[in-house]
């Protein structure tokens, strides 16, 4: 059967990763502003409080893992001594050794960290991202850590079949986490609806047959469940309404399918549950903002990443 979270990972096309070894001692505090990227950060010794917008501070250790899939404004900092007040951030200084210091430049480290960015290269990841927990913090994972360190290694390597290299890297270092993530069960989203065992049912039949005329009524006999039950618990736990979340997951393998350029417009609609290409076009334009004629002859510009 359709994994969802597999689709949606390989879907959102990890891409144009950077990555560095980050070291800090005294009081300091560095602030990110910038969105549009995915933060991941491995603790390797010490402590940091990190703050992210709108989230209670965590304190992360040795071994701890965190993942930010849409790198809200967020700031890294000491935790004894105490750090600077917010707004007194400080830049990392580049070392001779290609590493980066934050804070007190002489002396021993008090923590080190591996960090790294990277971009979801896919248009439609404003549609997809909003499944996935805003941050995760995943903590004595090994595993984690060493897809981290490989993607970092990789990043830095100029050897054959890199970019394909990477992609693989990163989508494997992305599901790791987010199956590794307590919060499954927490916050709305594909994980939490993931983890309900019958929703999780009625999710993996939606990504393996897209284009089948569902109806709440069918999905909620799949998953054993009223129809009333399976409604209010699906967007409960979602967070937003089956059909809508169907109508979502078509749109987003049709702009796939439209920038592969491999398929008619029929094809396509044929293929996302749509009886006719007038049908498609419509509900495509109101959703997406353009015919899919046009869509389909845009250039989908390449990602940046800087340090």
């Amino acid at each position: 059967m359709s994994d969802p979270l597999a689709e949606i990972v390989s879907l959102l096309k990890p891409d144009a990763p950077f990555s560095k070894m980050v070291s800090a001692a005294g009081s300091w505090r560095v602030e990110r502003y910038e969105t549009g990227k995915v933060y991941y950060g491995m603790m390797l010794s010490g402590q940091a409080c990190l703050s992210v917008e709108n989230k209670e501070p965590v304190i992360i250790g040795p071994g701890d893992f965190v993942l930010i899939p849409a790198a809200y404004s967020f700031s890294m900092a000491s935790v004894d001594p105490p750090p600077p007040p917010r707004g007194v951030a400080q830049l990392p200084v580049k070392l001779e050794d290609g590493t980066f210091r934050v804070g007190l430049q002489d002396g021993p480290p008090d923590t080190q960290q591996l960090i790294g960015y990277c971009v979801f290269d896919s248009p439609d990841a404003a549609v997809l991202v909003p499944l996935l927990p805003d941050m995760i913090v995943v903590r004595g994972e090994n595993r984690l850590g060493v897809l981290a360190k490989l993607v970092a290694d990789e990043a830095r390597a100029n050897r054959p079949a890199r970019e394909i290299i990477l992609q693989h890297l990163l989508e494997a270092l992305l599901i790791e986490t987010l199956r590794s993530a307590p919060e499954m069960k927490a916050s709305p989203g594909l994980l939490r609806g993931l983890s309900d065992e019958r929703l999780g049912i009625a999710l993996r039949i939606l990504h393996e047959k897209p284009g089948h005329s569902w109806t709440i009524a069918e999905l909620a006999k799949r998953a054993g469940m009223s129809r009333s039950a399976f409604f209010d618990r699906f967007q409960k736990s979602v967070g937003i309404a089956p059909m809508d979340y169907l109508l979502n997951w078509r749109m987003s393998l049709a702009q796939r399918m439209l920038r592969q350029k491999k398929c008619t417009i029929a094809e396509v609609a044929q293929q996302v549950g749509y009886g006719s290409a007038s049908a498609f076009s419509v509900a495509f334009s109101r959703h997406v903002g353009c015919p899919p004629a046009q869509y389909g002859r845009q250039e989908i510009p390449e990602p940046e990443m800087q340090e």
